[in-house]
């Protein structure tokens, strides 16, 4: 008995003898990861409340919520938050657009390399968080040095991770490409850019981490309002739980944006599959 070409297409499971595929399903969250957070929020509560926690080294929990409400009713933490963000914004496009140019030019110029890659390395191992008496001798003590030490931050990772991921790109594309006779310009769009997405938005997750680390630095520096001045006017008071609130938004706005990435990393790579 014969099977004709129609069948076979028809009918690749019957063929095959191989079952039909399974369909995908989401997967729920593990509800386990979250044992150890509340055990440790029930700890801290119980130590603050018999009186191991004072309330002048941590405050409870509870105390730490209610501080956040009254916070936020009274319009303290929205102005602090949107200085804050606009901080951030900025340091990062400015930061991020310097990191993709440089990465790019480095990565697909020889030239670019020898000339923007050790500089690059060399101002890289600065610790860049002790630039800022040096910025605030160069730009004063308003909105520009925190903004510039924001892009510090972001640039580095962004562009190491850019360099590396066109230059790890496959010969073996590249090769390919030459022999169906791409341009210089579609060999660029077509493999080496799309190549060196996953490794950019690695550096972006980075990039995006340590930019709320700079700027958590920069605003505890001779500023008047942001996050920072919140958290630093609360200590001038000993208000411990202020202080957490503080914190606690910083950490919210770091896992948003990673989130945020992380997000946008699986529409881009979509087309890796599993």
């Amino acid at each position: 008995m014969s099977l004709s070409a129609t069948d076979v297409l028809a009918r690749p499971e019957e063929v095959s003898g191989s079952p039909p595929r399974p369909s995908r399903r989401r997967r729920l969250p593990d509800l386990r990861r979250w044992i150890s957070p509340v055990a440790l929020l029930v700890l801290w509560q119980l130590a603050s409340s018999t009186g191991v926690l004072s309330p002048d080294q941590l405050s409870s929990p509870w105390t730490v919520l209610q501080a956040g409400v009254e916070t936020a009713r009274s319009g303290e933490l929205g102005e602090a938050f949107a200085v804050s963000i606009v901080r951030v914004g900025l340091g990062f496009v400015f930061g991020a657009g310097v990191a993709l140019v440089l990465g790019v030019v480095a990565g697909l110029s020889r030239w670019g390399g020898v000339l923007i890659d050790p500089p690059v390395q060399m101002l890289r191992t600065l610790p860049f968080l002790g630039l800022i008496p040096l910025f605030i001798l160069w730009f004063g003590i308003g909105e520009e040095p925190k903004i510039v030490l924001v892009a510090l931050g972001v640039a580095f990772p962004l562009y190491l991770n850019v360099h590396a991921g066109i230059r790890t790109v496959d010969d073996h594309l590249v090769e390919a490409t030459t022999a169906l006779g791409f341009t210089r310009w579609e060999r660029l769009v077509h493999v080496v850019l799309p190549s060196a997405v996953p490794q950019t938005l690695v550096g972006l997750r980075q990039s995006l981490g340590v930019a709320w680390l700079a700027l958590i630095v920069g605003e505890t520096v001779n500023a008047d309002a942001g996050l920072g001045y919140l958290i630093n006017n609360a200590r001038e008071f000993l208000r411990t739980d202020v202080i957490v609130v503080g914190l606690i938004v910083y950490a919210a706005l770091g896992l948003i944006t990673d989130a945020l990435v992380r997000l946008i990393e699986r529409r881009a790579l979509r087309w890796r599959g599993n």
